[in-house]
């Protein structure tokens, strides 16, 4: 059936197909059909997904109708529904319905698949006499739960759609004004219910979604290439990701600036600090400006530009939008300082190319580009400290500053510099003629990843971009790390559009973490973030973690790559991943170059290769089946939020975690009841 409704699309696309010929509207009408066909088309490619998941029959029996759940919705030839769409109102039972609320329904069937293969078929009962299926964690379809928990990882993040529960199902279908928190521990699915309400945000609200768009925001592009396959295979495909490099236009960055820098960048100040760089490139002439013009010399004073530029700052917000009244007013003033009466727009035309005109002019107000703006005053320490007068200390400007590069457009910029070229782009307004190219994007809904981590100043970049208030964040306070991490959501809806009272909702029912590996990372939770609980574990079972300690840091290296092999070995088809300190990546590296082992780089195919070396800064998010966690103790000591650094390395494995440490384990990760590990 699915063949069929695609075959249907196909045709309907050949046949609307735009011409040449007819008249304007007709070819409009050609567009607009042809751009509905083709997202439908774009829909029902679903690669090797299963279309149908599951089955609800409703309770009521006088019609005994039954619905089959999928990943979109087909209908037969007599437009009659075979499958309904998985956000639909009708499919909502599937996933909220309980014991004590059954929503209408006698049965619920679920379809466990392995791409389109048909693996089990599981029923749950609703009505008198039926166990409370709300019992215990609440779990719908846990069999096929289950059978999806023990699949392998492929290294890229798969969809929940078949298997979503309760709780998420809440977060996914939440209403869409306003700012929703989802706070949520390691293995809850907070990114994937996300992802998930964003296409049911496109679905219930396609118009007006489909034209205000929808932003997803990703710590780091390793994430994106994680994530990249979950909207496409929902039938989603213009949801825009990116990280926020991404929504600078013309630079080029690369890499982060350490800690000190990146806490010094991040602050709000800077939005102080530049306005006070851009007053101090609005500048009257420091003498007066005498052109001779014809048999006379027209003049401009001091006095008289400190008036324009006075009268500018006035009359404009942005400042490249008064560059055009700076120069009418220069003209003006050189026009009426003439013996005969002038005309300011002919004196424009003939002193305009005088080299000491167009000099006073970019003198007293030029027109900047965020780039040159930021890339001047990194590159003058007395500019550093003019702008940041009781926002910067002297040892803040010498962090900053870095010699200026013969071009701006040359510069390579840090991750960290972003929400500051973004901040300075907000305060000069687009260049003349350049318009188009720079004015900002706004989007109807914003899905944030990983929130919890983000600078005021990445947070005012989001602010800028909502065009309505509306955002989903997502995230785990106790994962919080880097430069500003929050101890709380309230710090980071400070920097937020707040149009109406925000929505809090928590993710507290872990499906990847088993048992045994949550209780040793729940000791480091306790003294990382006190006030948090540990998700509650789904996966009671599974193989307790091991410590190996090893007799001195020389050996590290070697004892890692003895345990690559048989912890390869033991998960089979899945992956394994080395996390390491950032300062011990290239040893770790060295040393398994040398054993023979093959292994991929993080930023060098993300997590396709079966053996992949991570550096701890760049872990948070990804989801393994095995991990080697190399020397605690250095992890906790490198990072600004070492305990919770520390957390994040321990809780991405769903089967087999491995610590291997030289020196002694931090007091946090010790068992009470255990003296040592051996």
């Amino acid at each position: 059936m699915l063949e069929a409704a695609q075959e249907k699309a196909k045709k309907l696309h050949t046949m609307v197909e735009s011409g040449a010929g007819g008249t304007h509207q007709a070819r409009f009408e050609r567009d607009v059909i042809n751009e509905q066909v083709n997202n439908r088309v774009e829909q029902l490619e679903i690669g090797d997904a299963s279309l149908v998941f599951g089955r609800i029959d409703l309770a009521d029996e006088r019609t005994g109708e039954a619905f089959y759940i999928g990943r979109v919705a087909v209908w037969d030839e007599d437009q009659e529904p075979i499958t309904v769409d998985w956000r639909a109102p009708i499919a909502e039972p599937f996933y909220r319905a309980t014991g004590r609320e059954t929503m209408g329904l006698a049965r619920r069937r679920h379809f466990a698949t392995r791409a389109k293969t048909l693996l089990g078929i599981e029923d749950e009962y609703f009505g008198d006499g039926i166990n409370d299926q709300a019992a215990g964690l609440g779990l719908k379809g846990a069999a096929t739960l289950a059978i999806t928990m023990e699949q392998a990882r492929t290294g890229r993040l798969g969809d929940i759609i078949a298997t979503i529960q309760g709780e998420q199902d809440e977060i996914i279908r939440a209403p869409m004004p306003g700012i929703l928190v989802c706070q949520g521990g390691p293995g809850t699915g907070k990114t994937v219910v996300a992802l998930h309400r964003a296409a049911y945000l496109l679905y219930t609200h396609r118009f007006p979604l489909e034209g205000q768009g929808v932003l997803v925001i990703g710590p780091n592009r390793l994430f994106l290439t994680y994530i990249e396959q979950v909207l496409p295979s929902l039938g989603e495909a213009g949801v825009q990701m990116a990280v926020l490099s991404d929504l600078v236009p013309r630079v080029r960055v690369r890499g982060f600036d350490n800690e000190d820098v990146a806490r010094i960048k991040g602050d709000p100040a800077w939005s102080h600090i530049l306005r006070a760089a851009v007053r101090d490139r609005e500048r009257p002439l420091r003498e007066d400006l005498v052109v001779g013009y014809g048999l006379q010399r027209l003049r401009c004073s001091v006095a008289d530009s400190e008036r324009i530029i006075t009268e500018a700052r006035r009359r404009y917000n942005k400042h490249n939008a008064a560059r055009k009244f700076v120069r009418e007013q220069l003209f003006e003033t050189l026009a009426a300082s003439g013996r005969d009466e002038l005309v300011p727009g002919v004196v424009a035309d003939r002193l305009g190319p005088d080299t000491a005109v167009r000099a006073a002019l970019e003198w007293m107000w030029p027109v900047l580009s965020p780039e040159h703006l930021l890339h001047d005053l990194y590159g003058s320490i007395p500019l550093l400290r003019s702008a940041g007068k009781g926002w910067l200390s002297q040892n803040d400007a010498h962090l900053l500053h870095r010699p200026r590069s013969a071009h701006a457009s040359h510069v390579v910029w840090t991750a960290h510099d972003i929400p500051l070229l973004d901040e300075a782009r907000a305060v000069l307004g687009p260049r003349p003629r350049h318009k188009a190219e720079d004015e900002l994007r706004t989007y109807g809904h914003i899905v944030v990843d990983e929130a919890q981590d983000l600078s005021p100043m990445q947070l005012r970049m989001l602010r800028r971009r909502s065009l309505n208030g509306s955002m989903t964040l997502v995230g785990d306070i106790a994962q919080a790390t880097g430069a500003w991490a929050h101890d709380d959501w309230h710090s980071v809806l400070e920097e937020l559009p707040i149009k109406r009272d925000p929505r809090f909702a928590e993710l507290t029912v872990g499906y990847r973490l088993p048992q045994p590996t949550m209780d040793v990372a729940a000791r480091v939770l306790r003294v990382a973030a006190p006030g948090l609980a540990p998700p509650t574990a789904v996966r009671q079972d599974g193989e307790d973690p091991r410590f190996v300690p090893v007799a001195t840091p020389a050996l590290l290296g070697a004892t890692v790559t003895a345990l690559v092999r048989p912890e390869l070995e033991a998960v089979g088809s899945g992956n394994l991943a080395v996390i390491a300190p950032d300062s011990l990546i290239e040893r770790v590296a060295d040393s398994m170059t040398a054993a023979g082992i093959p292994f991929g780089r993080i930023y060098e195919g993300g997590l396709n290769s079966a053996v992949t070396l991570v550096p701890v800064s760049l872990v948070k998010g990804l989801e393994l089946d095995a991990a080697v966690v190399v020397e605690p103790a250095r992890i906790v000591a490198d990072e600004r939020n070492g305990l919770r650094a520390l957390y994040v390395a321990l809780t991405r494995a769903t089967r087999r975690l491995t610590v291997v440490h030289a020196e002694p384990l931090p007091e946090a990760l010790l068992d009470p009841a255990v003296s040592e590990y051996a």
